[in-house]
């Protein structure tokens, strides 16, 4: 019996390890569907339609009507209650401290089938998602990182071309050549999103901030922490537009991801998770690597009004500033 018995579709995250963890499902099955999709919007309600005891969920929150859960955030895992109703009503949930989704779903379906195309990228996938990195392979800019960077829901026919090729075993060297020109495209504007970030980051009591705002641009925390240097314990980023909304890839609602220096060689002593939930409760992820919405200031549901990012920001900043009495892992 195979955990993917009635499984038709996957709902998966939108970055390289949602992508990878549902490739690996999907090459089990090339008639699943896949739908790429972000956290806020499964725990928003926005993915309900899609959720039902056919549908897979990767590397994304606990949805208690889906059929197999996959998972690896810490945050995200269903409580011993919640994971105990869920496979008595015949839910199977496989949640594993994995240093990335995609390694969890490559562990359940090693056995069933032939995944050694993917051998060569697994270790990659781990390590961009869990901060194994290296600043030297950062530096480099492989091509790798570069197709990491690519996928974005604001192309799903790119993510979609790119998860079939890995789910039906096209080998790492095909997919690369096969998108040199975007991938090219992708390492020459590092330098002009480079000095973007400095501009927009400055270092309070060792954290990093750096608002991309109401820009258009995204950075994820190793480009930051990188240009920052040692003197900087771990990240924010803010991104999206203060009209944006979680359902629009082109204009998303404004947000602030959280990253711990992985390149200052030390483990991070940090929940960096207890920021991304401390104003939304819909935030979370890992304690290295999380993110959450702007919230308004006074705690309503309005809609965000100028101030409210500022109020979030020293809200957080109270509580790093308190990271030794509230933040140890």
């Amino acid at each position: 019996m195979s955990p993917l018995d009635g499984i038709v579709r996957v709902v998966a995250d939108s970055d390289l390890d949602g992508l990878m963890a549902a490739a690996v499902l999907k090459a089990s099955n090339p008639q699943i569907e896949v739908h790429f999709a972000h956290p806020a919007l499964l725990r928003g309600g926005s993915l309900d339609h899609l959720i039902d005891r056919s549908t897979a969920i990767c590397d994304l929150p606990f949805h208690p009507d889906c059929g197999l859960y996959l998972d690896h955030h810490l945050t995200n895992r269903p409580s011993p209650e919640e994971q105990e109703i869920f496979e008595k009503d015949g839910g199977v949930c496989h949640w594993r401290d994995t240093p990335s989704a995609a390694r969890a779903a490559y562990d359940l379906m090693k056995n069933q089938l032939d995944l050694s195309h993917l051998e060569e990228i697994m270790p990659i996938v781990d390590a961009l998602d869990s901060g194994g990195i290296t600043l030297e392979e950062f530096t480099e800019d492989g091509p790798v990182i570069r197709l990491s960077r690519s996928l974005s829901l604001s192309d799903p026919d790119h993510m979609q071309v790119v998860l079939e090729q890995f789910a039906t075993g096209v080998s790492l060297e095909e997919i690369l050549a096969s998108h040199a020109t975007r991938l090219d495209l992708l390492g020459a504007e590092r330098e002009k999103q480079s000095k973007l970030v400095k501009e927009k980051t400055v270092i309070v009591d060792g954290l990093a901030i750096c608002d991309l705002s109401e820009t258009g641009v995204r950075s994820n925390g190793y480009l930051i922490t990188a240009l920052a240097g040692d003197e900087a314990y771990a990240c924010c980023v803010i991104h999206g537009f203060m009209d944006g909304s979680i359902e629009d890839a082109n204009r998303p609602a404004l947000g602030a991801s959280f990253y711990a220096n992985s390149f200052r060689g030390q483990e991070n002593p940090y929940d960096l998770s207890k920021l991304a939930t401390l104003l939304d409760e819909t935030g979370g992820g890992h304690a290295n690597a999380c993110g959450c919405r702007i919230q308004p200031s006074d705690g309503s549901k309005r809609k965000l009004i100028l101030g409210d990012k500022e109020h979030n920001l020293e809200q957080w900043l109270n509580l790093w500033k308190n990271r030794e009495n509230q933040m140890l892992r």
